[in-house]
This record gives C-alpha cells, sequence and structure tokens, in this order.
C-alpha cells in the first residue's frame, strides 16, 4: 500500500467544551510521540468578542467552532485510530455512508478558518464605505434609533458619520460609528 505523505486538513468531532483539552492531549502527543511525525497542527478557531461588565469593556475569546478541533495530519497506518481514540474525542468529521473516510477540507474553507480570508475581506470592506455628506440616512442602534437625519461630516479613517437629526424641532448632531446607520 502506498502512503501518501502529503498532509491535509481534517476536523476531529471532540465532546463539546473539551475542545481546549483535546488540544492539549493532542500536542503533547506532538512533542513527546511521534505522532509529531504526521499531525503538523492542531487548531480551535476563536474569535474575539467584546463584552461589557461594570461598565467596561472586556475583551473575551469565545469558540467558533463548539465541538470540532481542525488537524492538519496525514492519515496513514495508525494514525486515524490514535486521533479517533483521543481523550474526549467522539470521531472524525465524515460522511453518512457507512464506513467513510473522514472529510478533508476544502483549501478556501482552511483560508478562511486561519483568517487569510477574513483579512481579505476587511481589506475590501475598508474600500467600500461609501457614505457622502448631505446624504439622508437612518439611526438603526443607540438612543437615538429611529431616528432620520442627513449626513454633515465623513471621517473614513474611523469609521464615523456626523449625522444632523431633528429632535423636538431642533437640528442635533450625532457623532455615530458607520455600523449605526444605513442609508434610506
Amino acid at each position: 500500500m502506498a502512503e501518501n505523505n502529503e498532509k491535509s486538513w481534517y476536523v476531529l468531532r471532540a465532546i463539546s467544551g473539551k475542545e481546549a483539552k483535546v488540544k492539549e492531549v493532542l500536542d503533547s502527543a506532538i512533542k513527546n510521540g511521534t505522532l509529531g511525525n504526521y499531525v503538523s497542527q492542531v487548531l480551535i478557531p476563536t474569535e474575539k468578542v467584546y463584552a461589557t461588565r461594570n461598565g467596561k469593556k472586556v475583551i473575551k475569546e469565545r469558540t467558533l467552532y463548539s465541538g470540532y478541533v481542525f488537524i492538519e495530519a496525514t492519515l496513514t497506518g495508525e494514525v486515524e485510530y490514535e486521533l479517533r481514540n483521543t481523550t474526549n474525542v467522539i470521531d472524525f468529521l465524515r460522511g453518512r455512508a457507512k464506513g467513510s473516510k473522514p472529510e478533508v477540507l476544502r483549501e478556501q474553507d482552511v483560508l478562511r478558518m486561519l483568517g487569510k480570508a477574513d483579512d481579505l475581506q476587511e481589506a475590501s470592506l475598508e474600500d467600500s464605505f461609501e457614505y457622502i455628506e448631505g446624504e439622508p440616512v437612518k439611526v438603526i442602534f443607540g438612543p437615538f434609533s429611529g431616528f432620520t437625519g442627513v449626513v454633515k461630516e465623513v471621517n473614513s479613517e474611523k469609521k464615523k458619520l456626523k449625522v444632523v437629526v431633528t429632535v423636538f424641532g431642533r437640528p442635533t448632531d450625532l457623532e455615530l460609528e458607520s455600523t449605526q446607520v444605513e442609508k434610506v
């Protein structure tokens, strides 16, 4: 049987909440055993979430895919068996057919998971900041939600707008983020 030495990305299904333990066990096995010859990376994609506690912004990391651990590996010999029988691992993500092989992730999904695709998307979002002075907008978030106004000033670097709304018959300037308004 010819061995395939090219590494691909696979998904291990783990017990929800135990992803970090699985990563810890696999990292240890990679460093201390022969698993390092076949597995190069173990990842748990996370995102930074801003939460407000006692009036202060706090940054927390949250697991993006609960119950999943991503690995870059060559599944030859006993490697699949060893990974599948790791503590807190249920099985590989695989097809529905009985006896199907573990699913290989597509390259575009891997790039998105690693954040490389997100960087490209963010660059295009920065270019798409399209508000112009005099344009009518509606406030969709905050204490002035539901008010309509006109853009007075645009700060594309900070992605902020100065919008003039009418409150009790008087024009009032508001400084809003671009996510707080939408075009009318």
